[in-house]
């Protein structure tokens, strides 16, 4: 009866790590794959968004810079080679993500 419930444990934890993953299910918003990510406050990022005319109040806030989004962990061919980050505000077409956490996904 024990080694029945330790193989029935191991087959369902084999099952789950070879299943895929969402990568867009990021509680703090879209999951995207940025070039470089800086706060709001440096200056050259400042300086963009200043030339956008997008107004971020925490000067602190992460901002990625040239993003593009990223669907599914272990599916081929869409990985991120740069910075990985969840972002709550990608509304300027790929080119800023505001609002955005870091997070690891090649675990």
């Amino acid at each position: 009866m024990q080694f029945k419930l330790s193989a029935v444990t191991l087959a369902l934890a084999t099952l789950a790590a070879a299943t895929p993953v969402a990568r867009d299910t990021c509680t703090t918003g879209s999951l995207q794959c940025c070039n470089s990510v800086s706060t709001a406050g440096d200056s050259a990022v400042a300086k963009l968004l200043g030339l956008l005319g997008i107004v971020v109040q925490d000067v602190t806030a992460i901002v990625g810079l040239n993003c593009s989004p990223i669907s599914v962990i272990g599916v081929g061919g869409d990985s991120c080679t740069a910075q990985s980050v969840c972002c709550t505000n990608n509304s300027f077409n790929g080119l800023i993500a505001i609002g955005c956490t870091p997070i690891n996904i090649s675990v």
